[in-house]
Formats: C-alpha cells, structure tokens, sequence
C-alpha cells in the first residue's frame, strides 16, 4: 500500500510499504478521506513544537471496515467508521481519573505516532467509532473537530438557555457555535475579520455575526444581547487581541473559554481577569462521548459540515493542498484529502 510521509518540513514523499495486518483486538480500516486542520499546517511549516520528522499525518479521518483482529465484536467488515487519534497510558492520574485527553503521557497520531495517511490502517478497536450509513465520508472526516467544538462548549458546562459569543469564525471557531447552539444555547455571536467566513457562519445558523476590522466588539454584544451581554465567550482564535477583546468586553463575573492555541506567550490583562472575577477556563481535545454526540449532531441536521467543505485534494497531491492553504487562508475553510475517491 501507499503511506504519505513528511520527511522534513515541506516535504512530502510517498512510501510503499506492506498492507498492515490487524492484530488481536485490532480493526483494519480502508483510509476514505483526511481533514487539513490547523495543526497539520504547523508540522507542514516546521513549527509545531511536539513534532519531529519523518511523520505520516492524518488525524482527522474516515475510513471503511476491512478485517477484524481476534477478538474484535461490535463492528463488522463494509461498515462507515472514524478514528479517536489519542494514544494515552491508562494509568496516570488524568487517565484513571476519566480524563484521558490529559494524558501525562499523550500522543496525537499525525504528530508524536503514525497517522492515518495511507491506504490502509491498522488501529486498535476501542478507538474505532462507527458512523451511521447515511452519513458521507467527507462528514466522517470532520466529526474530529466536530468532537473539539463540542468539548469546547461543555467546559462552560449546561448552556442551555446561554448567550454565547465566539472569537474566530475559523473551523474551529464555526463548529463552536454551532455546537453552542445544538446543545442549547439561546443566542449565538461570532466576530472576525474575514466576512467570507462571517458568511459561512450565517449559512451554518449562526444567530448573529461581528467583522471587528469594521466595528466594535463591546458594542456588537450589547447590540445582540442586550446590556447583560455574554455568559460566557469562547476564544477560538487565541491572539492577544482576540483575548483582550475577551477579557474587556466580559460581563463582569461571566466566563472565559480559551479554545484555540497560542503561538506563543500571551500579553493579556490579568488585572482586569482578576478585577471582574472572570473565570478563565481551557479545554483540551475531547472524549469519546464528544465523539458520540458529534455523530448525533451532525447526522440530525444540528450541526452543519458541508458549508465549510472548501475543497478536495487527490491523496497524491498532498503538498498541493498546504500550497492552497497558505495561499488562500483569508477563503479556504476546510480541505479534504481523498484518500479513496468514494464518498
């Protein structure tokens, strides 16, 4: 079969290797499609901090039931399947403690252990999720990052009956509202300043949208929501800028969620974080219940994918499709890497 490899940053290669055979308790899947995510983007540039070379990527992913390893039960061959990518121990602390996104010793696969870029892929089965048949493999790919958003949300636990405002109308930043809204939440604003994907987010259902190059942040969540403003806001594009409008523009006493991932250090305002007892709150990947209910979501209809599909890329043209990103960022959403041509 064939395996991508990115051998250095920025370059690519295509390796044949042997068709991996499933072992005890594994699922050999046949790999459909593959979702570029931001991450990917950084391995691509060499500026990822907890990845080295060579590494095969792909962690966003949908694939088909090939062969099941000895005793496998629960799934059968020709089933629509995705891949939970964490590698955890199962014995430190967070993991024994149901919090295995946590891991103390966590790895992603596409970053610190092999990815799904290959035809075929040999996984163990308690990470293989099924995917209804109704449901395409291009949707498949993205119930990763669906899993994210929906993490995302519930660190500010029940939103229900909530006003939510997000920074960042990014993928990330899109599945966040969207997800806000599925699990509840009674009004929804994102900001940015791309209006293309202000646009995608109105498509999406998004209650309400704010282009802060042209207007003011403060002035846009009191416009929505009236002058108690936000419960709670998500920063999903993690910026001094975007987390300063934050932490300014907070109703006293709400909360902050971080969602997207600094660059580097962070020069906020902890005086006033500290001054309107703003609680400030992270979240880290997901698990498998967000899984679950990403699957649900998206196949009801409450979440939205195919808006923010921008474009497809043949399994060879892999280097292609990070070309097209770095050349599109302000009008590209997602990409998609066919695998396998069938959806």
């Amino acid at each position: 079969m064939i395996q991508q490899v990115m051998t250095s940053p920025g370059v690519i290669e295509f390796r044949e290797i042997p068709t991996p055979v499933p072992g005890k308790g594994q699922v050999l899947v046949k790999i459909k499609k593959i979702g570029v995510c931001g991450s990917d983007i950084h391995v691509w540039h060499g500026k990822h901090p907890f990845t080295s070379y060579p590494v095969t990527q792909g962690h966003e992913v949908s694939g088909q039931v090939v062969s099941l390893g000895e005793g496998v039960t629960g799934l059968t061959p020709g089933q629509k399947v995705t891949i939970e990518p964490q590698v955890y121990c199962g014995k430190c602390y967070p993991c024994t403690h149901g919090k295995y996104n946590l891991c103390e010793e966590l790895k992603v696969m596409g970053f610190q252990t092999t990815g799904t870029a290959s035809e075929f892929f040999a996984v163990d089965a308690s990470k293989v999720t099924p995917l209804p048949d109704s449901m395409s493999y291009d949707e498949g790919a993205m119930i990763e990052p669906t899993a994210v958003a929906i993490h995302a949300v519930r660190q500010a636990g029940d939103v229900t009956g909530m006003n939510v405002a997000v920074l960042g109308a990014g993928p990330i930043g899109n599945l966040v509202a969207q997800a806000a809204k599925a699990c509840g939440a009674s009004k929804v604003l994102i900001s940015d300043v791309s209006d293309l994907r202000l646009d995608k987010a109105l498509e999406c259902g998004v209650d309400a949208v704010v282009n802060t190059a042209k207007e003011d942040f403060g002035e846009a969540m009191v416009a929505c929501f009236g002058p108690d403003k936000a419960d709670v806001i998500y920063d999903c594009a993690a910026n001094d800028t975007t987390m300063g409008q934050a932490i300014k523009y907070a109703r006293k006493g709400s909360t902050i969620i971080l969602v997207g991932v600094y660059a580097g250090m962070a020069t906020v305002d902890l005086a006033v974080l500290n001054d309107h007892e703003l609680d400030l709150n992270t979240t880290m990947m997901y698990r498998h219940p967000d899984y679950l209910d990403a699957i649900r979501f998206v196949n009801e209809g409450a979440i939205q994918l195919r808006p923010l599909m921008s474009r497809h890329f043949a399994f060879a043209d892999y280097a292609e499709a990070y070309r097209f990103i770095d050349a599109n960022r302000e009008t590209s959403m997602k990409i998609l890497i066919d695998v396998d041509g069938e959806d």
